[in-house]
């Protein structure tokens, strides 16, 4: 299997070399590779969006011009990762294996699915091929061996601490966020986290009354109907003691201690009144009717 993934992996970096080296033809090298009924995923990896191309022809024509934009260099087998093997996805038997990559603005990952040639059962095409940004360069993650060090409270005894400046950074009482998110929900908590952890300045906003609430108001014998292993929030995972049902207050407590763990920005009780978008400044304007009943 493994000569079957690098024998692949060769022939697309050759296709991405006469992608960089064309001089305005669209290049054919990666016509060989998809199955007819194919299927490219992307992440935000070469296209900045979250899209599926399907069909090889139409993946030829995006992926050839995306490549070429993102200066995307040479895919590599993920040495962190499983080793190639053979799995059964969607009823069909194919060689999995993961790689990486990168382009000029993030490092990449990426799932790629070989079935072979119904005509040339020797030669292996992509059935499907998932591409996704890992991290962006020049702003990577407070994370592991990069988080902060935590002396600045430890060593100015007269100045503020943790807590004071959590609840000063809450208060935006002299600036307004970059990024405001609508609803603190699973997805409103992770895109938070997120950009937190990127140092962009952010403030989630949800009109019931606690944290998790969006979990805790419904029927009251309600449990997740996916396990835990799909609904893991980023950077802390679920305890490996959980149920791999979890129960909706179980699941509205843990949101709770999440947002204060990740130190996120968050406003209960606090509905958008209104909102319009600047073309010229490029920036929305929002309008907020807070807990207090003011007006922000």
């Amino acid at each position: 299997m493994d000569s079957i993934v690098d024998d692949w992996l060769c022939r697309f970096n050759a296709a991405l070399h006469q992608t960089s080296s064309s001089a305005g033809d669209a290049p054919t090298g990666f016509a060989d590779l998809f199955h007819d009924n194919s299927y490219w995923r992307d992440a935000l990896a070469l296209s900045w969006k979250l899209q599926t191309i399907v069909g090889a022809t139409y993946i030829l024509n995006s992926l050839s011009a995306a490549a070429a934009k993102a200066s995307i260099s040479a895919i590599t087998l993920d040495p962190q990762a499983t080793a190639p093997r053979l799995v059964t996805r969607a009823g069909s038997d194919a060689i999995e294996a993961f790689f990486t990559f990168s382009t000029e603005a993030a490092h990449c990952c990426g799932i790629l699915r070989l079935t072979a040639d119904d005509k040339h059962p020797d030669h292996y095409r992509a059935w499907t091929f998932f591409t996704a940004i890992d991290a962006l360069i020049g702003f990577e993650e407070k994370t592991d061996r990069n988080r902060p060090t935590g002396s600045s409270y430890s060593r100015d005894f007269r100045g503020p601490n943790w807590l004071d400046k959590r609840q000063l950074a809450q208060k935006y009482e002299e600036r307004d966020p970059s990024v405001l998110v609508v609803g603190g929900g699973q997805a409103g908590l992770s895109i938070a986290a997120r950009l937190t952890q990127l140092g962009v300045d952010t403030l989630i906003v949800d009109r019931n009354e606690r944290i998790g609430d969006n979990w805790r108001n419904r029927y009251h014998a309600l449990t997740l109907h996916n396990q835990l292993q799909v609904n893991h929030l980023p950077y802390m995972p679920f305890p490996p003691t959980w149920p791999t049902y979890i129960p909706k207050d179980m699941l509205a407590l843990w949101f709770e201690s999440y947002a204060a763990a990740m130190e996120l920005n968050f406003w209960t009780q606090c509905e958008v009144a209104k909102a319009s978008y600047d073309e010229k400044a490029g920036r929305w304007q929002v309008a907020l009717n807070t807990a207090d009943g003011g007006k922000r």
